[in-house]
């Protein structure tokens, strides 16, 4: 999402902002495009060279006790020159008082003038994690999540193919659900992707014969996870005699997801084949990589040393003969 509309800043519940609507109720289809947060202390003496369009503006006492220095007639027009620049809105903090002429301009500029309880610190903190969550990169993925050993492994492949069933076999063992069926991803600062669970199917996992369950009830709150970083990505494919499947690992698969690369290891599915002990070793094996030990590289340069070495003696010995 590359912008947020103001009147979703009022509607939040999980970042404490507090805010409520003083007046410019007309602009609240404004939106915000950074989440970066500005002070326009210069702008009140008439500097307004360096505001930012579209960027949330903030009061504090700092602006207020300036604006209260001066004439009625001089604080209108100073603030009436903030209010006819691109800004997204303004917001006061500290349940600052705020004067009735300044929320005539706000109207009549159709600027949104809010006011939250919090100090100007507090507030700014809340609402750029806000922001950041709010403007990232997101998408959804009809799959799995799950939190293998505190490996993020996202499951993936046609419908029907056995996504939950893993998922359950994994529950079983220890591991932990993020989310089943739509997997809402969003791109972090720092180059990583972050899933999580819809709000109406959180928690719960559907199995075909058994119908819908709640993995929470049934195993527990530490069978559960809100949210979690994807750091394998696992694609289920029906097995395909004609297909030359990977069996050394040495060529390593990437998948892509808003923009960033995330390791893929292709499964293949038939009878016999004990998935939930192969996902949790691709796991463990991931986390051994992280450490700086790759088994498959490992063992072809092992192998290419003693070949070659093989190689050098049969020469040796073809010349003494």
């Amino acid at each position: 999402m590359d912008s947020i509309k103001i009147e979703q800043l009022i509607k939040d519940q999980d970042f404490d902002l507090r805010l409520e609507l003083l007046a410019g109720d007309g602009g609240l289809d404004r939106r915000v495009v950074s989440s970066r947060i500005q002070k326009p202390g210069l702008a009140l003496s008439g500097f307004t060279e360096h505001i930012h369009k579209d960027r949330l503006q903030v009061f504090g006492n700092t602006e207020i006790s300036f604006l209260a220095t001066l004439k009625h007639d001089e604080a209108m027009k100073r603030v009436r020159g903030l209010f006819q620049l691109p800004i997204a809105c303004l917001v006061v903090t500290k349940n600052l008082p705020v004067e009735e002429w300044m929320k005539r301009e706000a109207a009549d500029a159709r600027v949104p003038l809010l006011r939250t309880s919090h100090l100007s610190s507090t507030f700014i903190d809340n609402i750029e994690r806000f922001l950041q969550e709010a403007l990232t990169a997101s998408t959804s993925v009809h799959g799995v999540l799950i939190d293998v050993i505190g490996v993020g492994v996202l499951i993936l492949g046609k419908s029907g193919i056995g996504k939950s069933e893993l998922a359950l076999g994994l529950v079983t063992r220890g591991h932990r659900l993020v989310a089943d069926d739509i997997v809402d991803l969003k791109r972090r600062q720092g180059g990583s992707v972050y899933g999580s669970g819809s709000e109406i199917i959180k928690h719960h996992m559907e199995i075909r014969g058994i119908g819908i369950i709640n993995i929470k009830d049934l195993f527990g709150v530490s069978a559960v996870r809100e949210r979690k970083k994807v750091e394998m990505v696992v694609e289920l494919v029906e097995w395909d005699d004609k297909v030359e499947y990977d069996r050394l690992g040495v060529e390593e698969q990437k998948y892509t997801i808003l923009d960033i690369d995330v390791p893929l290891l292709v499964i293949p599915v038939r009878p016999g084949r004990n998935l939930t002990t192969i996902v949790e070793v691709a796991a463990r094996n991931h986390l051994l990589k992280l450490q700086g030990h790759h088994s498959a590289k490992e063992f072809q340069e092992k192998l290419s040393k003693e070949i070659a070495q093989a190689t050098v003696t049969r020469g040796i010995g073809d010349e003494v003969e």
